[in-house]
């Protein structure tokens, strides 16, 4: 059995029971104490990423596919450059998904995810993901109830399908208190080179916070499965939400049986002049 690298507590990890979001404590930053030991243990876990996205690229075997999800400033962005940047930019594909277009309200909801999927040997990062198709539409009743729980079992039935065929699904979403997204938004207005992060909707969205965090504790609870777990990070503290993330894409990937591909045969009778 391959080694598998344990999650930290601080982690939750929902697969089959009833989630409750106000039990998650936003500012526990365990393990770390403070930023020097989490800037350590991040460059510890990241050269041990770099060894095992190695082997699978060459592998090509398995996939892993990355679900981000948080409130607006939960930090999504800086999850992706601070944890996945040193990664080889050659086995690493970004998608982000916003409003869908014409062409994509056109066809079903998950049309558009399933083009993204990434292939055999590759890491994907969804920024947002097919879970604003039961966040987002549900907060702003754009569907009902009933619509919302045939979404849920149709995207666990898709990421079941996935995983067996080896696209590994790793749900991650980033918890921020309400407090601390304010302090966000605020930062955001008072530097002038992050203006271009905000936007008027976004104290409109934050008006509905409660409506947000109920649909979340649904999404978890109703989509958290054995085979596509969601893990819940604490995210007030940027430096500990980063090592916890990569704490679990390392888990994941050590508990895959990942190896080289066998040499050509011959090598050993090649010489090179």
């Amino acid at each position: 059995m391959p080694k598998t690298s344990k999650l930290p507590k601080s982690i939750l990890t929902i697969n089959d029971f009833k989630f409750k979001i106000a039990e998650v404590d936003t500012d526990d930053h365990s393990p770390c104490k403070d930023k020097e030991e989490a800037r350590a243990e991040l460059e510890k876990i990241q050269k041990r990423l770099s060894d095992l996205q190695e082997v699978l690229y060459a592998q090509a075997k398995h996939a892993i596919l990355i679900v981000l999800q948080a409130i607006d400033t939960g930090g999504k962005d800086g999850t992706i450059r601070h944890v996945f940047g040193h990664l080889n930019p050659q086995g690493v594909r970004v998608s982000s998904f916003k409003a869908p277009s014409h062409e994509e309200l056109s066809h079903d909801y998950l049309w558009r995810i399933h083009k993204e999927v990434p292939a055999k040997g590759m890491i994907g990062i969804f920024n947002r993901s097919h879970y604003e198709d039961v966040l987002v539409v549900r907060v702003h009743d754009i569907i009902s109830k009933e619509e919302a729980k045939r979404r849920y079992q149709q995207i666990n039935e898709f990421e079941r399908y996935l995983t067996e065929n080896n696209v590994h699904v790793v749900k991650i979403l980033l918890h921020i208190s309400k407090d601390e997204q304010k302090r966000r938004l605020e930062s955001r207005l008072e530097d002038e080179s992050k203006h271009w992060k905000f936007s008027s909707a976004d104290a409109q969205e934050r008006a509905l916070w409660d409506k947000y965090m109920h649909e979340f504790e649904q999404v978890v609870s109703h989509c958290g499965t054995p085979f596509a777990p969601w893990h819940v990070v604490p995210a007030n503290h940027k430096w500990s939400r980063d090592v916890l993330v990569a704490k679990i894409l390392l888990a994941k990937l050590e508990s895959l049986n990942l190896e080289y591909p066998p040499a050509q045969e011959g090598l050993d009778k090649i010489h090179i002049k």
